[in-house]
């Protein structure tokens, strides 16, 4: 039984690789294996591995480690303890995002978790478990997924950190961020989040990872941040695949 199961999947496979061949994630082309991205497209990708700051990711010029913060943090700083991203939002990574948030692509999950792990290696080492940004049921029931669900669970697997996807919910129905300057992204998400009762438990003491797709103005994490804390987590830190750095790259 075993064998033959095994080479249905295998007819299967190789039926949806040939309806929908596999493509590079960057640029589209295609590709001679799923979720790869060519040497090119690899030095054209802007990894934030360098000096950033240690409280929201953002890249800086000048490494002086633990007191590397960012004048905004500074002025406003955000609930969470550190965040870190893999990827700069730009026109090179834009691609591989939107694919992921909006189509469903998953077939360069693995790779994608591989260059969040290497960006929040610290991070991993020092929180107790991972928790995705939560969806609201109904857009999880009109979409059928939630991307950052896919990240944290790929990271975890990757990581050894266990996930904790039932934890946090949102219990607000909110419109979509996109547009939406920092203060309206703000008032957007305003109670949008909430720890049941029954799962606090999982949450009291423990230091969090939160996990999310794209990190904006930071407004979204900073309400689940909020909800956690409440509910009695030690400390939050976030992990995103990628991160705004520059406003006019604000389309998502």
């Amino acid at each position: 039984m075993a064998p033959a199961w095994r080479r249905a999947k295998g007819f299967l496979r190789a039926g949806t690789e040939f309806i929908w061949p596999s493509r590079s994630m960057v640029s589209g082309a295609p590709s001679t294996a799923k979720g790869t991205v060519s040497p090119e497209e690899w030095t054209a990708l802007s990894f934030l591995h360098g000096t950033v700051c240690r409280r929201c990711g953002l890249p800086q010029e000048m490494d002086l480690g633990e007191e590397t913060v960012c004048a905004a943090c500074v002025a406003r700083p955000p609930r969470w303890q550190a965040a870190r991203a893999a990827l700069a939002y730009d026109e090179a990574s834009r691609r591989p995002v939107l694919e992921l948030k909006r189509a469903g692509r998953r077939d360069g999950l693995a790779v994608m978790a591989n260059w969040m792990v290497q960006a929040g290696h610290d991070l991993l080492a020092r929180n107790d478990l991972i928790v995705p940004v939560p969806l609201h049921y109904r857009r999880l029931a009109s979409r059928g997924y939630n991307q950052a669900g896919w990240l944290a669970s790929a990271v975890s697997r990757q990581s050894g950190l266990p996930m904790r996807p039932a934890i946090l919910k949102r219990v607000r129905s909110t419109p979509t961020q996109g547009g939406l300057n920092p203060r309206a992204r703000r008032r957007n998400v305003a109670g949008a989040f909430s720890v049941s009762p029954a799962r606090a438990g999982h949450v009291a003491g423990h230091r969090v990872l939160l996990i999310d797709d794209v990190l904006t103005t930071g407004a979204t994490v900073n309400g689940c941040t909020r909800a956690l804390l409440k509910a009695g987590a030690a400390s939050v830190d976030v992990l995103v695949l990628a991160r705004v750095v520059r406003e006019h790259d604000v389309t998502i």
